[in-house]
């Protein structure tokens, strides 16, 4: 009768000695960003010479000198995660299995969302004898995996990304009393930030709103006439500049967005890199942005964000920040995917800027202070286009 928890007892005693850990988290840097708190709690269970390695996309790989609980990464462009690296050969799989056994690996937890199986990284571990394996998993894994923990979602519904990491690591005894998002600025970024700023002759002591109108998908963005309708009566009713952010891929949204304005503007789409990007958000006032990275980098960062969430997928809103999460519901919410399959956008295209605007001066704190402003006319909304 006492044999299984005797068991169980032995395999976390296991656990908590281990000294080399990997953390698998292979695809984009919000869901790495909702699972810092989760890394957190390893970090305290572990002993205190462990060392945590993170094995990530390249696309994320640049968070790694902002991550406080974890030593260094191992970058690899996983072929079973939605990529834009084009065709992966079979080597670069060989080559990580060489890479990983030779580190000498105890342990590895393997973190995915729920639409995701973690089986192809459970074999990768396994084949490069890393002893303990740690996943959630609908289907048996048998010795894919030494620690299965049964998938709960969707059948038993969808938890917050954050919830659902924190319970797996939970079933081995790891767990934390902060579970705030985690992500450190540096001082280099701060300066480096300055400089950048200087260039479009803004102080980054005034006031300002980062405004955000991208997003991976199209089925997730929010069309940027609006952003920039909304932002024009945000700026009128608070005096805050505005600063767009995006990639360089995205400076067309931002100009398109601007064009909307009376008010000036400026763009910092392509020039900032993470660590700078993270010194912004945390100044600012403000994040309006699409459901993206933005919003957990905002989050990690205690800075109030403005969310315009797709109905896409229901576990990704702002973690504990102040926040405003706006839609339309829809039938067709939780539909997973990256464009409309109705093609009407409606979680999105059906909140009007008022409603933006309404919410923004909220997190404000001019809650009583939304006056008109001619943003607002009629003529100046174009059906958006989405690619």
């Amino acid at each position: 009768m006492t044999r299984q928890p005797e068991a169980e007892a032995q395999r976390m005693r296991r656990w908590r000695r281990a000294r080399r850990v990997l953390a698998v988290r292979l695809d984009n840097l919000g869901d790495l960003l909702m699972t810092t708190p989760a890394i957190a709690a390893l970090r305290e269970g572990l002993p205190d010479d462990a060392r945590i390695t993170l094995l990530c996309s390249r696309a994320t790989s640049q968070a790694l000198p902002h991550l406080p609980d974890v030593n260094d990464a191992i970058v690899y462009d996983a072929p079973w995660v939605k990529g834009e690296g084009g065709h992966r050969p079979p080597r670069q799989d060989h080559e990580l299995i060489g890479q990983l056994a030779a580190r000498g690996f105890d342990a590895a937890v393997i973190f995915t969302v729920y639409t995701q199986s973690a089986l192809p990284a459970a074999l990768i571990c396994r084949l490069a004898g890393i002893p303990l394996r740690l996943a959630h998993c609908r289907e048996n894994p048998y010795d894919l995996l030494t620690d299965w923990v049964p998938d709960p979602e969707p059948a038993s519904g969808i938890r917050h990304e954050v919830e659902r990491q924190l319970a797996l690591v939970a079933r081995l005894g790891f767990r934390t009393e902060d579970a705030r998002l985690r992500f450190r600025t540096r001082a280099l970024d701060e300066a480096s930030l300055d400089e950048r700023l200087h260039e479009l002759g803004v102080d980054r002591g005034q006031p300002y709103v980062v405004v955000h109108p991208g997003a991976t998908a199209s089925s997730r963005r929010y069309p940027a006439e609006r952003f920039g309708m909304a932002a024009d009566a945000i700026a009128h009713a608070t005096g805050a500049a505005i600063l767009y952010t995006g990639s360089g891929a995205e400076e067309e949204l931002v100009r398109r967005a601007q064009a909307s304005m009376r008010r000036p503007s400026y763009s910092l789409a392509g020039r900032l890199g993470l660590g700078e990007f993270a010194v912004l958000l945390r100044d600012a006032r403000l994040l309006v942005s699409n459901n993206s990275g933005p919003v957990h980098l905002a989050a990690a960062l205690a800075t109030p964000v403005v969310d315009l969430y797709a109905l896409t997928n229901p576990q990704h809103t702002p973690w504990q920040v102040p926040s405003r999460v706006l839609n339309h519901d829809v039938p067709c919410r939780n539909c997973l995917k990256s464009v409309c399959p109705q093609g009407h956008h409606d979680c999105l295209l059906k909140v009007e800027p008022e409603a933006v605007v309404r919410a923004a001066l909220e997190l404000y704190g001019l809650r009583d202070s939304v006056a008109p402003c001619p943003a607002f006319s009629t003529d100046r909304l174009s059906q958006p286009a989405y690619a």
